[in-house]
């Protein structure tokens, strides 16, 4: 019983180490999107948070949600400020995925008006996505 009792601790502790290496969620900002490809392991959850400002008539429109690789948790989740205190103010738009299978796909986001036909995008985000 006792042998039992001293594994314990270092089995704990081995357990929390392997967790720490991956972590469950992956955050990313627009200036990280330039560097890709993403990595994940299956199951992470990636969370994507871009500017936005909707007041402007612009919105990310997701093109390509690298669906066989990444699947949504939930629609765009837009936020402001609290401190901010003005109409019209930017915010940020975020969008969740869970890796859920092993491969490549593309994750394609365009800042755009989505009235205006034939106006290329203001910002564009085209990032590989890997999962192992």
């Amino acid at each position: 019983m006792k042998y039992a009792q001293r594994l314990l601790l270092p089995c704990a502790i081995a357990l929390l180490a392997a967790c720490a290496q991956h972590p469950t969620s992956v955050t990313v900002e627009e200036k990280q999107l330039g560097k890709c490809p993403v990595e994940l392991r299956n199951g992470q959850t990636l969370v994507v948070s871009l500017p936005s400002n909707p007041t402007t008539g612009f919105r990310w429109v997701v093109a390509d949600t690298a669906p066989a690789v990444l699947r949504s948790l939930g629609p765009e989740v837009y936020t402001t400020p609290e401190d901010a205190g003005l109409v019209g103010s930017a915010g940020k738009s975020t969008w969740r995925y869970q890796a859920y299978q092993a491969g490549q796909a593309r994750l394609l986001m365009q800042y755009q008006r989505p009235w205006e036909a034939g106006v290329a995008p203001a910002k564009t985000i085209d990032c590989q996505i890997e999962v192992e």
